[in-house]
C-alpha cells in the first residue's frame, strides 16, 4: 500500500481550517482506498508546545521545525493572521526553502504564500493567494506572477490557492494526481463538495476598488457612470460630459484607477449586476437593462466569461430571501 508522507506547518495565529481540511480530505483516502493507499500526516509547529491558531482553538505539532523530521513528500504552509509575523524569522524561511528542495511538491493556502515568497521560493513562479492579499502579495515579491482570479494554481512542484476553503479544492487536486480522479470524486461526494469549483474568486470580491480622492476629475467620472450604467456609456460619450478630450481622460483615469474607463464601465455594471442577482428576484432581461447590458444573452455572455460562471448559477448560489434595495 502506498503511504505519503504530508506535513502540515503550523505557527502562532495560524487558520485552523487551513490544516484541518486536507487533513479530512486526505484522511477519506484511506477510508474510501481500502488498500489502495493511505496519506500520513504531521504537524510541525514553528514554536515548541501548544500552539494556538487564530480562532482560539490550540494544537499540540507532532514536531517542531527544530526537532529530526521525515522526509516529507508534500509540505502544506496554512495561511492565517499570523503568517505575517514570522516573514522575519530566517530559521524558519531556512528551513521552508530546504524542504522546497527535498520535498516532491510543497503548497501553500490563503496567505500562507508570503511565507514561501519570504523563503525566496516564489521567485520567478505563477502564484495565487486570497484577493484581498493580492496586491500586497504583488508588492512585496515583484519577482512573482500573481493570478488573483484563480482557485488555486499548479507552477511545477508548486502549489498555491485563494483563501481558506481552497485547501479543500488543493487537496482535492493532489489526491487525484496520487491516486487518481475516481479517488478524488470519491473524497469529494463524501466531504459534499464540488471536485472542482465553477468560475474564480472573482465571484467572491468586487471588482472595482474605489480608491481615488473624493475632488478629483476622476472621481467625478467614477460617480457619472456609476449613476448612468443603464446609458450607453461609450469613451467619447463620457469625456463629452466631463468636457474633456477623451484622450485626456483616458490618461488621467488610468493613471489615478489603474485600469481604462471602459474596464471600469464593465466592472462596473457586472458588480451592478451580482448585487441584483443576490438581492432581487429580477428577471435577467430586467437586470441586464437596468446595468447597461442591453439584452439578457449579451449579459449572459459578458459575466459568464468575466467570472467563470452564469448568471443562474451565480443567483443560485448567493442569492439572499432577506436582502432588499
Amino acid at each position: 500500500m502506498r503511504k505519503i508522507t504530508v506535513g502540515l506547518l503550523v505557527f502562532p495565529r495560524f487558520q485552523m481550517l487551513d490544516i484541518a481540511a486536507p487533513s479530512d480530505a486526505f484522511a477519506e483516502v484511506k477510508v474510501l482506498g481500502k488498500e489502495v493507499g493511505e496519506y500520513e500526516i504531521l504537524t510541525v509547529g514553528t514554536t515548541r508546545g501548544p500552539i494556538q491558531s487564530s480562532s482560539g482553538l490550540t494544537i499540540s505539532p507532532d514536531r517542531t521545525i527544530f526537532d529530526p523530521c521525515p522526509h516529507f513528500d508534500t509540505l502544506i504552509v496554512p495561511g492565517g493572521l499570523g503568517v505575517f509575523d514570522i516573514l522575519e524569522d530566517t530559521t524558519l524561511t531556512d528551513w521552508l526553502a530546504a524542504q522546497g528542495e527535498n520535498c516532491r511538491r510543497i503548497g501553500a493556502i490563503c496567505n500562507g504564500v508570503f511565507a514561501l515568497g519570504a523563503a525566496g521560493m516564489i521567485n520567478g513562479r505563477t502564484v495565487t493567494t486570497h484577493w484581498m492579499d493580492a496586491a500586497r502579495l504583488a508588492a512585496m515579491f515583484r519577482k512573482a506572477t500573481i493570478e488573483p482570479d484563480r482557485i488555486y494554481v499548479k507552477d511545477g512542484a508548486l502549489y498555491t490557492t485563494a483563501g481558506v476553503t481552497a485547501g479543500i479544492d488543493l487537496s482535492l487536486a493532489l489526491i487525484e494526481e496520487d491516486f487518481g480522479k475516481k479517488m478524488a470524486v470519491d473524497v469529494a461526494k463524501y466531504l459534499i463538495v464540488y471536485l472542482r469549483r465553477a468560475g474564480g474568486q472573482s465571484q467572491f470580491s468586487p471588482l472595482l476598488d474605489l480608491q481615488v480622492e473624493s475632488d478629483t476629475p476622476t472621481a467625478a467620472v467614477q460617480g457619472y457612470i456609476l449613476g448612468n450604467l443603464e446609458s450607453e456609456l461609450t469613451l467619447p460619450s463620457i469625456a463629452g460630459k466631463m468636457q474633456m478630450s477623451a484622450r485626456h481622460l483616458s490618461r488621467i483615469f488610468k493613471q489615478e484607477c489603474g485600469m481604462t474607463v471602459m474596464n471600469f464601465v464593465n466592472d462596473a455594471r457586472i458588480d451592478a449586476a451580482r448585487h441584483q442577482l443576490e438581492a432581487t428576484d429580477l428577471p435577467l432581461t430586467e437586470i441586464a437593462r437596468r446595468c447597461g447590458f442591453g439584452n439578457a444573452s449579451t449579459f449572459r455572455r459578458i459575466f459568464g466569461k468575466r467570472l467563470g460562471i452564469s448568471p443562474g448559477d451565480y443567483r443560485q448560489r448567493f442569492h439572499s430571501e432577506d436582502m432588499t434595495i
